[in-house]
């Protein structure tokens, strides 16, 4: 499959993206790497124009829909800075069966780096009408009860179905479009 078949073409529409660990590796069974993800988030909302509508974030993987007038940019801003922190606190923290793993699972042509933490892409899909970003949203809430962590998508911490059942989120999300 190309690469090319995956972009983001229209940035006046929100897209639901997916970003995965390469080997799907468990990353994110960390509070720490998780707030890595979350902080990030945050600072590319206040900064780079980045409007978050929904996320979760599970063991490897994990998928949100935004908008931004550069959103691939957002994207790359966001995968680089979590790749390169995550690595760091792996790395302090001395975490080296991971390490070794990422390691290992690093493509051969980036030869300017030692690791690899996420595979590349995000397979971004644009969002076309209300009824698809209903549709999203209710895939990226029940993502952890269809793979069995919880019975009920509000009791997932990493997700934005709190925010929709207006209760508090770990972060702030855009919940009208």
């Amino acid at each position: 499959m190309s690469r090319t078949r995956y972009k983001i073409y229209d940035t006046a529409f929100p897209h639901f993206l997916t970003c995965t660990t390469v080997d799907w590796v468990p990353i994110f069974t960390r509070p720490e790497t998780v707030e890595i993800v979350i902080d990030s988030w945050i600072y590319l909302s206040e900064h780079d124009g980045l409007d978050l509508f929904g996320y979760v974030v599970l063991d490897n993987h994990l998928h949100f829909l935004a908008a931004a007038s550069d959103l691939a940019n957002s994207v790359k801003r966001f995968k680089s800075f979590t790749a390169r922190k995550i690595i760091d606190l792996l790395t302090e923290q001395n975490i080296h069966q991971i390490l070794r793993r990422l390691q290992f699972s690093k493509k051969r042509h980036k030869v300017d780096q030692d690791y690899q933490l996420w595979q590349e892409g995000s397979h971004p899909q644009m969002i076309q009408n209300d009824e698809m970003m209903w549709q999203k949203l209710e895939y990226i809430h029940n993502n952890p009860v269809k793979r069995g962590y919880v019975d009920d998508p509000l009791h997932w911490r990493y997700s934005s179905a709190r925010n929709y059942a207006g209760q508090p989120g770990c972060l702030p999300v855009v919940t009208s479009w």
